[in-house]
């Protein structure tokens, strides 16, 4: 087996964590990892940048995850509630619109600089008006780059205050600020590394707000602090000795960019890496296997879907859509290609959050998704591309699909690539069809619906680029029963409105969801104090030893 040879890159480490890399990663040397440092094999082929105001990728969220701190976390030992993270207490204003926080005291940032409630300010303020794709999760309570000083504010060195537009449910709004969007910046360290900007129609802001910079570092109060990352080879995070909670119990982490299944299975054997977390159903089982690793799983906040993109005319008729309903093959996928990675589910809210289903309407029939094409007009059926990241096991599902489409006369070619080069072209709305993934960015129902039911403006300039604005979609009607939902106070009531929205999407929209994930992970039994989240910035590894 070829490791790549990753040492030489890793030129920002001090000398002792560029030697502790190159042993790790440089070659088939076998020798166990270092005490102080924990290792993991991870395809993070999808990380574009590791600013949080930018960052909108699944593994980037589990490096802010990890280096950034917020005002208020997920409890992950009850789902339901948020915890305080800087915040030691908050109160809500009886009109429900002002969220005011009392942070706790002696915070810094990794860079030795005090946290007060101005680098709260300016993070949410730097989030609006550089407007980029986490701008929307913020955006939702009507921060504006105009309004966003006034609305998001310190009202003292220890004292935050956030005012939205309307009276939300106050689990909507704390479940946002948890999201990797509310990580808090050092004003200080961030405005010494922005550039200068021309402003122009589409950038008001004669800033980049240290968006460059931080695309390749961090600026957080988190238990670590990024040393490095290199695309498609490595990220590595370094303990923060100034973190306000508990420290690290390990000096260093380092994300591997690991592919393949069997080569993570083989460096894990090895001792090269402590953690796998990219295995199929075939390697779990030789885990099981071995008494010296042990296996850990979690459902995960996150589902698998194909989409059909409605510029494509044949893509956007009711019927076609009907019809690949039909023509996946769910129970051949849930019994080999996701067994023990994922489960059947064909709505767009996950199972654990309020208002999920469990609906599965759609069964594999070549037959009915026939009647249904003859009646769109395409009997013969028709040629379409779809846009997929080469792993598994989103190769698998990709390549089953082509077969089942195939016996209904459509030809399927599958467009393969990394990550980025597959989110890069879906964001563009360039695609055909495109098979990923989607990883609530917090813990709330809204956070799926909205994203595949809002699309405010349907031009290819519109700002707001959920999965819906992606495909082309524009559901007015669903997107009005969204916002309505967010105004709901009783549960009950507003878990039933979720439930209608799901089968609405189940019926007409052009998502096929699929599946949704188990995350797994295989690891050296010498490991303490490993977890898996309920999403990705919730895999936190501060609590990791050895």
């Amino acid at each position: 087996m070829t490791m790549p040879i990753l040492g030489k890159h890793l030129r920002y480490l001090s000398a002792g964590a560029a030697m502790a890399a190159f042993v790790i990663c440089a070659g088939p040397s076998f020798a166990a990892t270092p005490a102080d440092t924990l290792v993991e094999g991870f395809a993070i082929d999808d990380i574009i940048s590791l600013d949080p105001g930018e960052a909108f990728e699944l593994s980037a969220a589990e490096v802010t995850g990890n280096s950034y701190s917020l005002l208020v976390r997920l409890n992950l030992d009850d789902t339901t509630q948020v915890t305080g993270d800087i915040a030691d207490s908050w109160t809500i204003s009886d009109d429900g619109l002002t969220y005011t926080f009392k942070l706790k005291p002696g915070l810094k940032f990794a860079s030795g600089n005090p946290l007060t409630a101005e680098d709260v300010a300016f993070s949410v303020e730097r989030l609006i008006k550089m407007d980029k794709s986490p701008a929307f999760l913020f955006g939702q309570f009507g921060l504006t780059g105009d309004n966003v000083t006034d609305k998001a504010k310190a009202i003292d060195a220890s004292t935050f205050a956030l005012t939205v537009d309307k009276p939300y449910a106050t689990s909507f709004v704390l479940n946002v600020l948890s999201s990797t969007a509310g990580a808090v910046l050092d004003k200080k360290l961030v405005l010494e590394h922005a550039k200068a900007v021309t402003p122009s129609d589409e950038y008001k802001w004669d800033t980049d707000f240290g968006n460059d910079w931080l695309k390749t570092n961090s600026a957080g109060s988190g238990p670590f602090k990024v040393v490095t990352w290199k695309a498609n080879e490595a990220v590595v995070l370094e303990r923060n000795d100034d973190y306000f909670g508990t420290p690290a119990s390990l000096k260093r982490v380092i994300y591997r960019h690991m592919k393949e299944s069997t080569g993570q299975r083989l460096a894990l054997e090895n001792g090269d890496i402590d953690i796998a977390r990219n295995l199929e159903p075939g390697d779990l089982d030789a885990v099981a296997a071995n008494a010296d690793l042990a296996a850990i799983s979690a459902p995960k906040g996150t589902v698998y879907y194909i989409s059909l993109n409605q510029k494509n005319p044949n893509l956007a008729k009711p019927e076609v859509i009907q019809a690949f309903k039909y023509l996946v093959d769910y129970d051949a996928i849930g019994a080999t290609l996701i067994k023990g990675i994922g489960d059947i589910h064909q709505s767009f809210l996950p199972k654990g959050q309020l208002g999920a289903i469990d609906d599965k309407p759609y069964k594999f029939d070549v037959a009915k998704a026939k009647e249904l094409l003859a009646k769109a007009g395409l009997a013969d059926g028709f040629a379409v591309t779809m846009d997929t990241r080469n792993i598994q096991p989103i190769t698998g599902i990709a390549e089953n699909f082509q077969q089942t489409l195939g016996e209904a006369g459509v030809k399927l070619e599958i467009i393969p690539g990394d990550g980025k080069q597959t989110l890069t072209k879906y964001r563009a709305r360039q695609h055909d069809m495109y098979i990923g993934q989607w990883g609530s960015d917090y813990f709330d129902p809204n956070s799926n619906a909205d994203t595949f039911t809002a699309n405010p403006d349907n031009s290819d300039e519109g700002k707001t680029k959920t999965l819906a604005w992606r495909n082309a979609w524009d559901p007015k009607e669903l997107d009005a029963k969204t916002k309505a939902a967010l105004l709901e106070k009783d549960t009950a009531k507003r878990g039933a409105m979720y439930e209608d929205l799901q089968r609405k999407v189940l019926e007409s929209g052009p998502f096929v969801v699929i599946f949704q994930q188990i995350e797994v992970a295989a690891y050296s039994a010498k490991l303490k104090g490993f977890r898996l989240g309920p999403s990705y910035d919730t895999n936190l590894v501060a609590p990791i030893s050895k």
